[in-house]
């Protein structure tokens, strides 16, 4: 494409080493299979859009609110991970050839290979397409000079038309969602159509909301927007044809001869049914108990109107019954009765075979581990096959909702849990019982602390003792180097720091979290939070040289600073002599060989904020944390996010950061090196603007990785000179790169909502690619 100027002026250098993606564990290619696989118990996050093969109902895809896309051949008893560069929005299978689905976030993808590799069809990526990540998340956009491309993300696709040559028709429809301009919350749809398999497109036509739902009827389509059903013919014309009194919240659709049935929710909880194409609407809201229930996801079988699937929240049950269900209906005869077929409210369902989400559910009461479908996905030629997915789950039925199956984890022969590929969890270290190199922790958010005796082939909650309102989040632990069992845990009741979205509603002051002290190896723990207010710790740190028996240690609180423990952690005091602002987002902490101690405290925004009190920070103690000493970051940085000393050389100095937010890219995100203890950096890398950390080998500190949101992490073996995209791995949201103490040649990557990653450190070159087609990422 040679030297190229976007829409916006932004300048193009070359495709960047990020164009091409690779798959977790490829699906029955022999010789090109991966050796990367996912490690942890399975599931722990939001998946959503359960959507199933007309074809085969094993065969089903669905994705998560953290990026991945998943696809299962086998009921859901296996599944692999793929990512699309952004958030998946929406799947749908191709009417006419039983290996082709198509997913849509930014762009339109399609797969003709079940899942197993992906292209993108519209924006032309030959048409200067260009690829965009800004933001604190690193969020995912496309320009285009495709002429048809709108931009914005697609909310529904439609595959085909309607009659007896539906199956011969290339046909493809897209619904995208846009903000108007000038009025943010506000948005509106365009509509472009392919008549020739998606080589071509044209502008439709725009209705005024988010278009929920299309289907395909005759040469045009029903489509739903706001509260009203539209036709939209083959020329762009619109018609309003019926509506509802709330806007649609949910909906699917079903054919009947000549006529398709739309199942959909309300945003004040209620059921409509419109038998007619959508041109007049009938309550069919299910009158299931005694209270008045609020209803949502939906899903009905293609080939089976009458059959369809209801979610509900706050059902009562009986006179006198306090505890309110969540659950599921179904009806057989097109909305006229509805049966409860799963319901829970603070115990799981009696005819759910669950995993260890709900043994964690039983420390912890909250109705929140039982919660109403997010969405639910029927099968079109199988109406007894039917998907549902929540806050922490995927489970499913093939007998019509009497029986339901959890499908995120499989139990082992020792009572632990291993995932079945289905992981959408956020984790910010693996590690290792300096006495047990087998024992393994990982620190997750959202389900706390877990931990495996056979070096990850099973495993099992560590949270045991650690206060409710602590536990959602375990950042760190820390491990006594001589006495085997003790160690201390970082834990928080916030997830996700340290991301600017977690305290634009509430002060880090009413965070919750504190250090707490395992004896027995983490299976049991006890608060150890004297001197230390209630905040969430991020990071813990030992110091090694410290007498045993009374050990030095050092805690980040977000929000208060650090905090130092001379007695093993059983009283902390606050050590911020020298350290700016009355909220210091105290991050992570950082030993140095020559004893120093360095500290990474974290911005406040994207980075729009560029003052002093805006800006993140890096501090350099010498006396054991009585005082901190400014170290001035590199010009322009404004989000450290990570640091690494070389063992050899204590001078040697890597920092990585997160780029201040522009309009097509962000900029002073990268690696940064100092050869002079921080006095003076040069950049090393910044082909990445959003690197969350670095890691040095310590078996051979030449050799660096780092990670972050960009889909790819990379590695070096010339101390940062050179570095090379780690083959293999494939997810959007990266953390850190642990290298494996068991095995020289493998590394563990942490990852913001992918789960744990384990493969080989210098990357899999026979790995399956996920993505086939180059688009240039825009740098600044």
């Amino acid at each position: 494409m040679g030297m190229k100027m976007n829409r916006h002026g932004t300048q193009i250098a070359k495709f960047a080493t990020l164009l091409f993606l690779t798959s977790a564990v490829s699906v029955a290619l022999a010789a090109g299979a991966s050796s990367w696989k996912v490690i942890g118990p399975g599931g722990g996050g939001t998946t959503i859009g359960p959507t199933i093969s007309p074809f085969d109902s094993r065969l089903v895809v669905e994705h998560c609110d953290m990026t991945g896309g998943y696809v299962t051949h086998d009921n859901g008893l296996s599944w692999r991970m793929f990512n699309l560069r952004g958030g998946i929005e929406v799947l749908a299978f191709d009417r006419a050839d039983a290996k082709t689905i198509y997913a849509g976030n930014s762009a339109l993808w399609r797969s003709t290979d079940a899942g197993s590799s992906w292209s993108m069809v519209f924006p032309n990526p030959a048409h200067h397409t260009v690829e965009h990540q800004v933001g604190d998340h690193s969020d995912y956009s496309l320009t285009s000079d495709d002429p048809a491309y709108p931009g914005g993300n697609i909310s529904a696709i439609a595959v085909g038309g309607e009659g007896s040559n539906a199956v011969a028709d290339a046909r493809l429809y897209l619904a995208f969602a846009a903000h108007v301009a000038f009025a943010q919350q506000e948005m509106q749809a365009v509509i472009v159509v392919s008549k020739d398999g998606g080589a071509n497109w044209n502008r439709l036509a725009t209705l005024p909301h988010r278009v929920l739902l299309l289907a395909p009827q005759g040469t045009g389509l029903v489509a739903l927007s706001g509260s009203e059903a539209y036709r939209v013919a083959a020329d762009g014309s619109v018609a309003e044809l019926g509506g509802i009194p709330r806007e649609f919240v949910a909906a699917s659709s079903a054919r009947s001869g000549g006529e398709i049935w739309i199942y959909a929710t309300s945003a004040d909880g209620q059921v409509y049914l419109t038998q007619d194409s959508g041109q007049h609407w009938q309550p069919v809201t299910p009158a299931l108990g005694q209270s008045e229930a609020k209803f949502g996801a939906i899903s009905a079988s293609a080939e089976h109107p009458e059959t369809a699937y209801l979610g509900f929240r706050g059902l009562r049950l009986g006179a006198g019954n306090e505890n309110l269900l969540n659950g599921i209906a179904r009806t057989a005869d097109g909305g006229r009765t509805w049966n409860i077929v799963f319901k829970e409210s603070t115990a799981s369902a009696a005819n759910l075979t669950g995993t260890w989400i709900e043994k964690r559910a039983a420390q912890n009461s909250r109705d929140i581990w039982f919660d109403a479908p997010y969405s639910l996905g029927a099968a079109p030629n199988d109406p007894n096959v039917v998907y549902a997915t929540d806050l922490f789950r995927t489970y499913r039925s093939l007998d019509g909702g009497v029986t339901w199956l959890e499908v995120n984890s499989r139990p082992t022969s020792d009572g632990g849990w291993v995932s079945r590929g289905l992981d959408v969890t956020t984790d910010y270290g693996v590690q290792f019982d300096p006495f047990d190199s087998k024992h393994i922790f990982i620190d997750y958010t959202d389900i706390g602390l877990f931990s495996s005796d056979n070096g990850g082939q099973s495993w099992r909650s560590s949270t045991e003792g650690i206060p409710k309102f602590w536990r959602n989040t375990t950042y760190w632990v820390a491990f006594d180097p001589a006495q085997r069992g003790l160690m201390w845990g970082a834990f928080s009741g916030t997830h996700d720091l340290p991301r600017p979205k977690m305290w634009r509603r509430q002060p880090p002051s009413h965070f919750t979290g504190g250090v707490a002290i395992s004896t027995d190896g983490g299976r049991s723990w006890q608060p150890s939070n004297a001197g230390l207010p209630e905040d969430s710790v991020t990071h813990i740190l030992l110091d090694p040289s410290s007498r045993a028996g009374s050990r030095t240690l050092y805690a980040c609180a977000f929000g208060r600073g650090v905090y130092k423990s001379t007695d093993g952690g059983r009283t902390w005091a606050q050590k911020n002599d020298g350290i700016a602002g009355q909220e210091p987002f105290a991050w992570r902490i950082i030993a140095s060989p020559d004893n120093s101690l360095y500290l990474v405290v974290a911005r406040r925004s994207e980075g729009n904020d560029r003052s002093a009190a805006g800006s993140g920070a890096l501090y350099r103690s010498t006396d054991k944390a009585e005082h901190w000493q400014a170290i001035e970051l590199p010009q322009g940085v404004t989000g450290p996010t990570g640091l690494a000393v070389d063992p050899r050389n204590p001078q040697r100095l890597y920092l990585t950061a997160w780029g201040q937010e522009g309009t097509d890219a962000d900029r002073n995100g990268g690696v940064f090196l100092s050869e002079d203890g921080g006095a003076s950096w040069k950049a090393l890398f910044t082909d990445s603007q959003h690197v969350y950390d670095v890691t040095l080998d310590p078996r051979s500190p030449g050799t660096l990785y780092i990670c972050g949101f960009d889909a790819a992490a990379y590695r070096s073996i010339d101390g940062g000179l050179h570095w090379t995209r780690i083959k293999g791995y494939d997810f959007k949201w990266g953390h850190r790169v642990i290298p494996d103490p068991n095995d020289p040649g493998m590394i563990y990557i942490t990852t913001f909502g992918g789960g744990v990653w384990h493969g080989p450190a210098a990357g899999d070159p026979h790995a399956h690619e996920t993505i086939l087609t180059p688009v240039p990422v825009a740098h600044q």
